[in-house]
């Protein structure tokens, strides 16, 4: 073991602790030992690392004297220069006692009223961990990385978060050096605007989180906090979280020049969480051992360009890299990228031209692999920020393809194009809105290359199915509203084919075990009438997949004997339920609230809970982040419900599900639904409508209460009587 490294550690770590213990003092003379502290509703763990390591629940300026003490306890005394010891033991204490210092400093900000500042994140909420979390389960988000300082250049820095956008690594950037920080060089090398919202800084994986080394603290408690939410530890089971970042997130740190005391501090937090750091300077000596991390703790590159792939390496992340032959850069980091208007050349659909996405199966013999044709002219062909119409045909043929999976690829489109730089991709079929940037257009991109990404995409993704791939392009004003017409036939065709599907219409259901990686006990099973909790897969998407990868997560069921058709419950499931959840659960009942409910691994898109006092359900979606009737927030509500456990009461799912007739059916069905958020419920209000005329309740979703109406379950109740809500008429649910 380096003594130098360790003895920078330890110093570092005392100086954290030691102001942690000067700024408690402060507050407390200050405010008081009642003063609040912490984020709110933005989290349902407090202090998500001493929650976690120490299984405290800090909510005040008092409460944080236990948690500094701790981190005092934690400390070594700096290594003398004459003595020789091993030092990772204390090294590692004092990552930890730099942890739970740095967090009571966060926690004391928010007493003092700091303010964030503009441009920077701040506190991560919980609501931003979940959206995230089933980009990191199911690949496009292989991994993160956390950035200290600036690189010694602008164009280091552009070119190492653009080989990480690449690979779809959510890059972090904190810390400052003299002032200077990789958030500015971000703006100079024009990989976002100084005023780019941070909505676009997340959806283009590059998030300036703060300019001080103490913002570290910001990346590393939302990354503990995937243990307890998606690992299902409790609190204080500080082995048990560690272990857990160690193995399921694969998460590194990079420095650029010396590293000073309080940034080897940091990093030995870091690598507590199994986080390898990778310097470029030659004075920090290398920790090559393996053990705390799955392999070098820490590793020096100095050729900038192999620190990204060394990274890669000793993290052991896993990633594909997409080699796709068009003229911008090509990855899921690009994915939420907007194009504004006045760095549009030209855009296509919305209220501006006629625009269509079709992908339909042809004979085998109509169509050679990989034939590319433009109809009508080119992009070149418009002045900087016109509009054209663009209609984009996918014709793909193979042996093992089916009418059903048509509109699984058509749905593909948009991810597809979507990750080329510089092309922005809205909507679906014949309601799309799509633009291309001045530099996509500079730096050589034309309406072919999204054949090339298509032809690419289909075959990497969906070889199991198909033999052939073919795609037309039209620009062609007429011929794009013909072309309009007699695609929406077919999409008439698929939503009736896809409505008309039922559970007892089918022998086989699917599992989805994606989120196993992050919730090992977790198994979702889709049936034609409910999807996937996290609203991105349905049962003809787990058929289409398991036929693209036999042995993935997206098995048959075979359903086997009813033992409930009621509550849903049967022999074949409960078997291939058991034994997937590593035999944890015995029983699923898919239709059914109060006995036996689906498992939630984290991802889903809203919650369900019980309001026993108005005998219904509500419904929550993560964007609602105000305290719901039930008392608890969708955070809190998350921490009950995620992890692979099966809480009766509670359940995760799909905002489609709401409007299907299996919706907790055998509780009541939609006539249960007391309470939902407004945005929910007018989101979701064309499809509701007709379940609630099926069960004779045309007027259902009107006596549904929102916040506007009602905010306790006893307000919620009042409302019920007051509009007669049929939940009333009900049975009661316990």
């Amino acid at each position: 073991m380096s003594k130098q490294v360790f003895t920078q550690v330890i110093r570092g770590a005392h100086r954290w602790v030691k102001q942690a213990e000067e700024a408690l003092e402060k507050a407390i003379a200050k405010h008081g030992p009642d003063k609040p502290v912490g984020w709110g509703p933005l989290t349902a763990y407090n202090l998500p690392m001493s929650y976690a390591l120490m299984g405290l629940e800090v909510k005040t300026v008092g409460e944080l004297r236990p948690q500094v003490e701790h981190a005092r306890e934690l400390l070594a005394p700096v290594p003398s220069d004459e003595l020789w010891l091993p030092y990772l033991g204390d090294g590692m204490d004092a990552g930890a006692a730099t942890m739970l210092a740095q967090e009571a400093l966060v926690a004391l900000r928010t007493a003092n009223g700091y303010q964030t500042p503009t441009g920077w994140q701040g506190f991560i909420s919980d609501t931003i961990m979940r959206e995230l979390g089933i980009q990191l389960v199911d690949g496009r988000m292989p991994g993160f990385a956390a950035i200290l300082g600036p690189a010694p250049t602008t164009e280091i820095a552009v070119k190492v978060v653009r080989e990480l956008q690449q690979r779809s690594i959510l890059t972090f950037l904190c810390a400052n050096r003299d002032g200077k920080t990789m958030r500015q060089q971000m703006v100079a090398g024009g990989v976002f605007k100084d005023d780019a919202p941070l909505e676009e800084c997340w959806d283009l994986y590059v998030v300036p989180v703060g300019p001080d080394t103490l913002d570290a603290i910001y990346v590393l408690n939302w990354s503990i906090r995937s243990a307890l939410t998606f690992g299902n530890h409790k609190r204080g089971e500080s082995r048990k979280c560690l272990d857990y970042t160690k193995r399921r997130i694969h998460a590194f740190g990079i420095t650029f020049g010396e590293i000073p005391d309080d940034w080897y501090a940091t990093g030995a937090a870091a690598i507590l969480l199994g986080y390898p750091v990778i310097s470029d300077s030659k004075t920090t000596p290398e920790v090559r051992p393996t053990g705390v991390t799955v392999r070098e703790a820490i590793v020096v590159e100095t050729d900038y360009e192999k620190l990204v792939p060394t990274c890669i390496d000793t993290r052991a992340v896993k990633v594909k890299i997409e080699k796709i032959d068009i003229p911008v850069g090509y990855a899921a980091a690009f994915e939420g990228e907007r194009v504004r208007k006045d760095d549009m050349h030209v855009q296509f659909g919305f209220k501006y031209s006629d625009a269509l996405e079709y992908a339909y199966m042809v004979d085998p013999a109509d169509i050679q692999d990989g034939d590319i044709q433009l109809t009508g002219p080119d992009i070149d062909s418009v002045e900087p920020g016109g509009a054209m119409p663009l209609a984009i045909e996918v014709l793909v043929a193979g042996r093992k393809m089916q009418r059903d999976f048509e509109g699984i690829m058509e749905r593909q489109i948009h991810l597809y194009t979507s990750h080329a730089m510089g092309f922005m991709h809205t909507g679906q079929r014949d309601q799309l809105w799509c633009r291309v940037s001045k530099k996509a257009f500079d730096a050589g991109f034309r309406l072919r290359h999204l054949g090339t990404i298509l032809h690419a995409k289909l075959h990497d993704d969906y070889g199991g199915i198909i033999d052939k791939v073919a795609v037309r392009l039209c620009t062609e004003a007429d011929q794009v509203k013909a072309k309009i017409k007699q695609a929406q036939k077919a999409f008439s065709y698929r939503d009736d084919r896809i409505a008309g599907m039922t559970d007892e219409s089918v022998d086989i259901f699917y599992s989805c075990t994606v989120c196993q990686s992050y919730a090992p006990d977790h198994v979702c099973v889709i049936t034609p009438q409910r999807l996937g909790l996290c609203g991105a897969y349905n049962w003809l998407d787990g058929r289409a997949n398991y036929e693209i990868n036999p042995t993935g997560p997206n098995q048959p069921i075979s359903k086997g004997r009813t033992i409930d058709h009621i509550k849903g419950e049967w022999e074949g499931v409960n078997k291939f339920v058991y034994e997937k959840s590593n035999r944890k659960v015995e029983r699923f009942c898919a239709y059914c609230l109060l006995e036996s409910p689906m498992t939630s691994c984290g991802c889903f898109e809203c919650i369900v809970a019980i309001l026993p006092m108005a005998g219904g359900v509500m419904v929550v979606n993560r964007e609602f982040l105000d305290t719901t009737p039930s008392g608890m927030t969708f955070g809190e509500l998350a921490s009950a419900t995620g992890g692979g456990a099966q809480t009766p009461g509670f359940i995760g799912v799909g905002r489609l599900y709401l409007s299907s007739p299996k919706f907790i059916s055998a509780d009541g069905g939609v006539k249960r639904l007391v309470w939902i958020p407004k945005q929910l419920k007018e989101g979701i209000r064309e499809r509701f409508q007709k379940e609630a005329e099926r069960v004779g309740e045309p007027d259902l979703l009107d006596k549904i209460a929102t916040e506007e109406d009602a905010m306790t379950e006893e307000e919620v109740l009042a409302h019920m009587e007051k509009v007669k809500h049929p939940a009333l008429t009900l049975d009661p649910m316990l």
